[in-house]
């Protein structure tokens, strides 16, 4: 099984990972984050992760811990959202153009992203590795039967991702396969690379966490997910952070968070009898 392709996060343009994607599902992205975002990451994390309980079941990891509102515990979340190989990258494979009717009018439309889900995830000595799956799945989403993704998620390595200590799998090309063809550990390959760099793939692609072999060496990785605006996010964003937080993002993070309309009515609210963007609430906050 061939390896996931690699490319430079200093040299490389969107056209030439949105390429590679295209044609295998995901794609490694080598020196994502600068050397100060990945030592502001683990020195907000790590040590809140040392204190978090581990999973209870094969899904989520006997012994592996997972933090999530991440954009209240660490400020370099937006960094991530925000990266120009990352951001237009979901924009091109989520916003695909699709034609609707009102009355006798037809108009192009185009979901936007958001924010969709964010953990911190330690896979520990001895968890083996979690079961093959599609992301999408969470929305009963089919990408090929509906001609478009619903979700576009990255891992970026906090401490290096290896073979031996639970690199995530994944399976190339398995974003084309039909629903009907079930993934197989041994189509499988583990993502291997350097503490900041960073996986991103379809949310068609199968992939899971691998199995960690190692003594005493923990596995750590940032995830986020940017998902179809049309679905409901995965975690609870308008619970988990507090408006006084999204205020506090520049505008455009705290449209991906979910404070914004989205296509032609969804997202509103009320105020003074009017259907307004939820921008007006998050006004004199910030």
């Amino acid at each position: 099984m061939p390896d996931l392709a690699r490319v430079s996060g200093r040299v490389s343009s969107t056209e030439e990972v949105i390429a590679v994607i295209e044609r295998d599902g995901g794609i490694i992205i080598e020196d994502f984050l600068q050397p100060a975002t990945l030592e502001g990451l683990r020195s907000d994390l790590l040590p809140l992760l040392e204190r978090q309980s581990t999973g209870q079941d094969a899904f989520f990891g006997t012994r592996t811990r997972r933090l999530s509102r991440l954009f209240e515990r660490t400020r370099h979340c937006a960094e991530i959202v925000l990266h120009p190989l990352y951001l237009p990258v979901a924009r091109h494979f989520i916003g695909k153009p699709f034609k609707l009717w009102a009355g006798d009018v037809q108009r192009e439309a185009a979901a936007d992203v958001q924010v969709g889900v964010t953990q911190a995830i330690q896979v520990g000595p001895g968890q083996e590795a979690q079961p093959l799956h599609r992301d999408d799945g969470a929305f009963l989403w089919n990408a090929r039967a509906m001609g478009r993704e619903a979700r576009l998620q990255i891992m970026v390595a906090v401490t290096d991702f290896t073979d031996a200590n639970g690199g995530t799998l994944v399976i190339p090309g398995s974003h084309k396969w039909d629903a009907d063809r079930a993934p197989s550990m041994s189509e499988a390959i583990p993502t291997e690379m350097s503490a900041g760099s960073a996986l991103i793939w379809l949310g068609s692609l199968f992939h899971g966490a691998g199995t960690n072999r190692t003594e005493g060496e923990y596995r750590t990785g940032l995830t986020m997910a940017l998902d179809a605006s049309c679905v409901r996010q995965e975690e609870n964003m308008y619970l988990s952070l507090s408006p006084d937080t999204v205020a506090s993002y520049p505008e455009e993070v705290q449209r991906l968070l979910g404070w914004s309309t989205s296509g032609r009515s969804l997202g509103w609210v009320e105020v003074d009898g009017h259907q307004r963007d939820p921008q007006f609430l998050l006004a004199g906050r910030g």
